[in-house]
C-alpha cells in the first residue's frame, strides 16, 4: 500500500484551469483552533468546486489527519475510507473532569491524583484494550432526531445513545507525568477518544478529561504525508504543491481493493 501512495498519479494544474484537480484525495494536518468543516471550505475554494467532503471530523482543539475527498468521484469513497483504523496520540489531564470531556468544557469535577504508577497504568489500559461497548459523549455531533447531540446538550437536555461496539487495537502509554499521561491508541471507527479518555480516568480513580490529541494517521493516510492545513488559507499556495499532494481517485480505489 506505501508503494501506492509514493507513486500516486496526479494532473499537473494550469494557471486557469483546475479540473485536472477536482476529483482527488488530500490528506491534510488540521491545525489546532480550526474546524473540521473550515478546512473543506478552504478546499473547496482553492478548487472552485463545492463537492468536497472528509471523512472523518477532528475537534476544533484536535489536530492532525484530516482526509478531504474533492469532486463527486472522490466523495463517493467516504463510506469506504471511513471504514480505516485510526491512531491518535492522547494526552489525558488527570485529576479534572469536565461536561465535555475536554479542554473546551466547563470543569464540574476536581479530584486528588493521588500516586499512580506505572504498573496501574499498564493494569488499566489492558482493561480498555480490545472489543468493548462505548457510549457517545452527549457533547458530540451524532444525530438524535435530525439533529447533533451537542443542540440538546447546551439546552440541558441531555439524550443517551445506545453503547456502540467499538474495538481499541492498541493502547500504549507514552509518557506519564505528574498530572498528564500521554498514550497511543489505535482504534475503529467510531471511537470516541475523549469518551475513553474519561473512562481511563475513572478507573484510575482521579478522573480525567482530553487534554490534547493529534490524529496520526487515518486509515491508509500518516501524518507525514499530509499538506499542512494552514497552506490552504494561504492565498499564495502553489499549484504544484495541492498537486504533490493530491492522490488520484484510481489509487485510491487500489488501496481499498487492496484491503479488502
Amino acid at each position: 500500500m506505501q508503494d501506492l501512495l509514493q507513486n500516486k498519479s496526479s494532473s499537473s494544474l494550469s494557471g486557469k484551469n483546475k479540473k485536472s484537480l477536482h476529483a482527488g484525495v488530500f490528506p491534510v494536518c488540521k491545525p489546532e483552533g480550526v474546524t473540521s468543516f473550515r478546512m473543506v471550505q478552504l478546499l473547496r475554494r482553492l478548487l472552485g468546486i463545492k463537492k468536497v467532503g472528509h471523512t472523518g471530523t477532528l475537534d476544533p482543539f484536535a489536530s492532525g489527519v484530516l482526509v478531504l475527498c474533492a469532486g463527486r468521484p472522490a466523495t463517493r469513497l467516504i463510506p469506504q475510507l471511513m471504514e480505516g483504523d485510526k491512531e491518535y496520540e492522547a494526552t489525558l489531564q488527570l485529576g479534572v473532569i469536565t461536561d465535555t470531556q475536554d479542554p473546551e468544557g466547563t470543569v464540574i469535577e476536581k479530584r486528588p491524583v493521588g500516586e499512580i504508577t506505572p504498573g496501574g497504568v499498564a493494569e488499566c489500559l489492558a482493561r480498555f484494550t480490545g472489543e468493548q461497548l462505548q457510549t457517545p459523549p452527549v457533547y458530540s455531533a451524532l444525530k438524535h432526531k435530525g439533529k447533533p447531540l451537542y443542540y440538546y446538550a447546551r439546552k440541558g437536555i441531555t439524550v443517551i445513545k445506545e453503547p456502540r461496539l467499538i474495538t481499541i487495537k492498541e493502547l500504549k502509554c507514552l509518557s506519564l507525568g505528574n498530572d498528564t499521561l500521554t498514550l497511543k491508541v489505535v482504534c475503529s471507527k467510531g471511537t470516541y477518544i475523549r469518551t475513553l479518555a474519561a473512562d481511563i480516568g475513572e478507573f484510575l480513580g482521579c478522573g480525567a478529561y482530553l487534554l490534547q490529541l493529534k490524529r496520526t494517521r487515518n486509515g491508509f493516510f500518516s501524518l507525514d504525508e499530509t499538506l499542512p492545513g494552514e497552506k490552504l488559507s494561504s492565498v499564495e499556495i502553489s499549484s504544484s504543491l495541492l498537486d504533490a499532494h493530491r492522490i488520484s481517485v484510481e489509487t485510491v480505489k487500489e488501496l481499498i481493493a487492496c484491503s479488502s
